[in-house]
């Protein structure tokens, strides 16, 4: 790569039903080791990527998989997520995460 030039690395796409976004909240979220999300679904689309760590990522009825460090993900709104959890029983995970929202909504239902 040529010094001060600009590189540009697709990490996602993601098709988004006909939705309004009025706003996006942006969160940096650690996981403990060990530590699992349960099962929950999200009232907006989340897009967002892991900053370190690795996570065990499961949508219903897809099946699971491993994210590392600089991987994206996408969560559908309204869509049941099984697993959102921390992989390593001796490192934390951080990963951020962006909620497209349209209007004011709690971020997560836990199932």
């Amino acid at each position: 790569m040529v010094p001060n030039s600009i590189h540009r690395k697709p990490l996602l796409t993601a098709t988004l039903d006909q939705r309004t976004i009025t706003s996006v909240d942006v969160r940096q979220i650690t996981f403990v080791p060990n530590r699992q999300t349960g099962k929950h679904r999200h009232p907006c689309p989340v897009v967002g990527y892991i900053a370190w760590g690795t996570a065990v990522f499961q949508i219903e009825g897809q099946p699971a998989q491993e994210l590392t460090e600089g991987d994206a993900f996408y969560e559908p709104a309204d869509t049941v997520i099984l697993r959102f959890d921390n992989a390593s029983e001796t490192d934390s995970l951080t990963f951020i995460a962006c909620y497209l929202l349209n209007g004011q909504h709690e971020l997560i239902h836990m199932l």
